[in-house]
């Protein structure tokens, strides 16, 4: 089975089910299954199938969700990324992923022109029509021209008797682009194998169902959002609520509005809906919110908790994985700042530096091995055999395990700090500052010191602007040892992120050189 038919199936089942709604629009579930069919078979008329690769380059919306399914239907490969990546950026994925056809918006069409004269591989650009383009109005006068089709032009022009390509388990389904945080973004190959158990697996894990309304503002090309907030409810019946950006207006407004289930973010998404001056009654129908992304402060989840009554299961998680290897079980004690325990059919383990196994309690590196874990790096062998060992994947984050098999994260393995030769992990200290009433975000790392080796740098964002340093320093001295205080706080106006809201280190790190 693979994601392509499970939804098909699912929609024989569910035909007059809405599967999604997106601002004033939606789709049952049979509306849905025609469109993505109409939309492979039209690109299969485009000479695209089984070897080619497609990328995605749109936001959270049908145009995604429609193309997603429609390459796989078509039996070829996607490759999701960011439509606010630079032209650089986008121009290596492109490359190195030797796209043969790009899906895209139509407000893009300026950073098309720019590049397609270094991408002669591309044959088509599809162009997905929002009406917000405010270029050229007359098209033919772009030097793209000849590669443009329109998005629903390709739907308009498919079959619904389609007949669909063998997709092998194996097959590639879709090539991840890491974020590049050490260097060029890598391209993890994910299977349908891995893509359809992962989904199936969480979803089951999380007790996700068909009477869930799932409020999918991650971005849908982010592979958290891809496998929990997208494959896994449509897989199971339930319906998604699209939304372009997340807002904490939009959210409560939403929520209210369709009595949504299931809400899936990132911490930095908790904090400012906890922290948005709402009424607490428009979130009241979540059964389950789902953390992923980065470690939670277990403040700020406690005061989520506290404020809307719902219970927040962390979990855990990586592109090369499909990307959820744990979650905190919703049968048994939710343990706070735990990634929980593994889900089914997926093995962790907490590893030294030869690969073996330590004793409960013990920080090592955290090791997966399941039907999730990738296929390998695209066109890296070397670095496929670095990062998987014996059907080990490596994370390079470490790791502890308790006596009841509840994994925590102690952080990543590059980011640990090192002062006169003790190991400090920043989430430590940063959940000490997350800790401060007066503190609304806090991040760590380490900067060079000539007698210590390292030193802990803190950056602040602070909702009192009385606080001053001497208070954040005696407040840290009462709750971390004095070679884990920070030797510099710098305070912010916001910290730095990426588009799901994950903390930039390495842009703190320019801060500080610069």
């Amino acid at each position: 089975m693979n994601l392509s038919s499970q939804l098909h199936q699912t929609a024989l089942g569910n035909s007059d089910k809405i599967a999604y709604h997106f601002l004033d629009q939606q789709q049952t579930y049979a509306e849905l299954d025609a469109s993505i069919t109409k939309f492979a078979s039209g690109l299969t008329k485009l000479g695209i199938g089984k070897g080619d690769h497609v990328a995605l380059i749109t936001g959270n919306s049908p145009h995604y969700l429609i193309g997603f399914y429609g390459v796989l239907r078509a039996g070829a490969t996607v490759i999701p990324i960011n439509p606010i990546y630079t032209p650089d950026e986008i121009s290596f994925i492109l490359l190195n992923g030797d796209v043969k056809t790009v899906i895209t918006l139509d407000v893009l069409l300026p950073l098309v022109e720019g590049l397609h004269k270094h991408l002669p591989s591309v044959e088509h650009y599809i162009i997905c029509e929002t009406g917000e383009y405010k270029g050229e109005s007359d098209l033919s006068q772009l030097n793209v021209h000849s590669k443009l089709i329109g998005f629903m032009k390709v739907v308009g022009s498919g079959d619904l008797d389609f007949n669909e390509p063998d997709l092998l388990d194996d097959d590639v389904a879709v090539i991840l682009y890491t974020s590049g945080t050490t260097g060029k973004p890598k391209g993890a190959m994910l299977t349908h194998r891995n893509l359809y158990s992962n989904a199936s697996d969480s979803g089951s894990y999380l007790k996700i169902n068909n009477d869930d309304r799932v409020i999918t503002t991650l971005p849908m090309f982010h592979v958290f959002c891809l496998t929990v907030c997208m494959n896994a409810p449509l897989m199971l019946g339930g319906t998604i609520i699209i939304v372009p950006k997340f807002s904490p207006t939009e959210i409560y407004r939403i929520a209210k509005e369709y009595k949504a289930t299931i809400f899936a973010g990132v911490p930095t998404m908790y904090n400012f809906l906890l922290q948005y001056n709402g009424n607490v009654d428009d979130l009241k129908s979540l059964r389950l919110c789902i953390a992923g992304g980065a470690s939670m402060p277990v403040a700020l989840l406690q005061n989520f908790e506290k404020k809307f009554n719902v219970i927040v299961s962390e979990g855990y998680g990586l592109s090369e994985a499909s990307p959820v290897t744990c979650f905190n079980p919703l049968d048994r004690p939710r343990k706070e700042g735990s990634i929980g325990t593994s889900i089914v059919n997926v093995e962790n383990k907490v590893v030294n530096e030869l690969g073996e196994e330590v004793p409960v309690g013990e920080v090592g590196e955290l090791v997966v091995r399941g039907n999730n874990v990738m296929k390998g790096y695209y066109k890296m062998p070397e670095e496929t055999a670095f990062t998987i060992k014996n059907g080990w994947l490596y994370t390079g984050d470490l790791a502890r395990m308790d006596e009841e098999g509840y994994f925590y994260i102690v952080d990543r393995k590059k980011d640990l700090v090192l002062v006169g030769g003790y190991n400090v992990y920043p989430r430590e200290v940063e959940e000490v500052l997350f800790a401060h009433p007066s503190i609304v975000e806090a991040a760590v790392i380490g900067v060079p010191d000539p007698n210590l080796g390292e030193a802990v740098h803190a950056f602040v964002v602070k909702k009192d602007s009385e606080i001053t340093v001497e208070d954040i320093l005696s407040f840290c001295s009462e709750h971390l040892a004095k070679y884990k205080i920070p030797t510099y706080i710098e305070f912010l106006e916001e910290l730095p992120k990426n588009t799901t809201g994950k903390i930039l280190r390495r842009a703190l790190k320019n801060v500080v050189n610069n």
